[in-house]
């Protein structure tokens, strides 16, 4: 992220916490560490299981665009946390918010399924 986290934020389970924090840095692939090893993303209409194919998104993902990531809420329910973003940078149409939707194994605590929306 590119600000300080909230006390919103950091409220939120610490994989996710790591994950916002890394996935945006300078390297974006250290990220990976906060996935099970057979999580599932589902980003833009794709579907990455696994780890290698995990860290080719995040490696992907952060090298096509510059942006900022700015937390304007959260919400939890039984199965996930959702995490809500507003993405700015040079990308088409420059602005976006997004939804994280996390799904954490409850045996590790780490990243069983993202799925990113708009």
């Amino acid at each position: 992220m590119s600000q300080s986290l909230t006390a919103q934020a950091r409220a939120l389970p610490m994989a996710i916490v790591t994950y916002l924090e890394r996935s945006a840095s300078a390297k974006p692939t250290s990220a990976r560490a906060t996935f099970v090893e057979n999580a599932v993303v589902v980003d833009d209409g794709k579907t990455y299981t696994g780890e290698p194919a995990i860290t080719a998104w995040l490696a992907g993902s952060a090298a096509e665009f510059e942006y900022t990531t700015t937390l304007l809420r959260t919400e939890k329910d039984e199965a996930a946390t959702t995490v809500i973003n507003r993405i700015e940078g040079n990308f088409p149409g420059r602005s976006v918010d997004l939804s994280y939707r996390f799904e954490l194994a409850a045996e590790t605590g780490l990243i069983q399924n993202l799925t990113i929306s708009i």
